[in-house]
């Protein structure tokens, strides 16, 4: 409740604002909430759902994606100025104050734990796999919500396309997130959190080489990637609790996401600058190098971390 809270702030700020400096404002709230949002369910799930995190997870930002999916092709063809922009976000209010009122009314399951301990930070700053986390989800920010925020103008601006056409590669994309949620989890129940993150990462970076390099010609497969994006965020949550102790899992992952958040909000700040300056098609690489230093990141980790982690602290892994 006190998420969406922090939501509705940011969305009546969008409302109700008409400067740069409150959108950013907006955005730095809606944004924050939504990831503190997903952040809860994935803490909340390995709890609630001891036997198969990894496959409910999936199953429930499946749901998430449903309305994710229709909400872009409907915005995308509906927000076609900044009055139509500001109806939609009256839309939008709505639906989270629903979302409010199901949450007042709903009897959350009460899974009583051991009892508290002292969370030590210097502990979870120190792990080497803090750094490695930030960078990951860091990029991994850039790449995936890059699309959500600039796709349509990067199919109007920089590939020439019609604004509907632009709509609908962009509701493909997150169509395909949502489809992919569905089909994949099983998948990665039986394969498992690394394993399923490395495999789907790299297909994930080969469709976006591709479909950003192709320019309008390769531009559906750029959307197609939604499918190998699908179950990458809430698994690469799963996966932070791989490295750390279960008495300081929260606090680890919100610490992560929330350093990580920041290099997605620099990168919004000066995206407009950039594409200003170079145009929007050139811009765009910039979404192509933050998926492919996010593998790299990747890599580099499970290589180098792992080792270091396992003599240390490391958990016994969910899946």
């Amino acid at each position: 409740l006190m998420t969406l809270g922090i939501w509705l702030v940011g969305a009546l700020l969008f409302v109700g604002g008409d400067s740069y400096i409150l959108l950013l404002v907006g955005m730095f709230l809606c944004m924050g909430a939504s990831t503190l949002m997903n952040t809860t369910i994935n803490i909340l799930v390995p709890v609630i759902f001891a036997a198969s995190p990894g496959l409910i997870v999936n199953i429930l930002f499946f749901i998430q994606g449903i309305g994710t999916s229709g909400a872009q092709n409907i915005v995308g063809r509906v927000a076609v100025d900044i009055v139509n922009w500001k109806m939609v976000n009256g839309v939008l209010l709505g639906g989270a104050l629903i979302g409010m009122l199901i949450l007042w009314f709903f009897n959350m399951p009460d899974v009583k734990g051991k009892e508290k301990v002292a969370i030590s930070y210097r502990r979870i700053l120190q792990n080497p796999a803090f750094v490695y986390c930030i960078l990951i989800f860091g990029f991994y920010f850039i790449a995936e919500h890059g699309i959500l925020n600039w796709f349509l103008l990067y199919g109007i601006q920089g590939l020439g396309l019609e604004h509907d056409e632009a709509a609908v590669l962009l509701s493909i994309f997150f169509g395909g997130i949502t489809v992919g949620r569905l089909i994949f989890a099983p998948v990665v129940q039986k394969l498992g959190i690394e394993k399923s993150i490395l495999i789907f990462g790299s297909i994930g970076t080969l469709l976006y080489t591709v479909g950003i390099a192709g320019g309008s010609s390769t531009a559906i497969v750029l959307s197609v990637a939604g499918l190998a994006f699908s179950i990458l965020y809430p698994t690469l949550v799963l996966m932070i609790q791989n490295y750390y102790p279960k008495d300081c899992i929260a606090s680890a992952t919100g610490m992560i996401l929330c350093v990580a958040t920041l290099f997605d909000i620099g990168f919004n700040l000066v995206f407009g600058k950039v594409v200003d300056e170079i145009g929007m098609r050139a811009a765009f690489y910039i979404l192509l190098v933050s998926m492919v230093l996010f593998f790299v990141c990747l890599i580099f980790f499970y290589k180098r971390v792992e080792e270091n982690v396992e003599s240390t602290d490391k958990s016994t892994s969910l899946i």
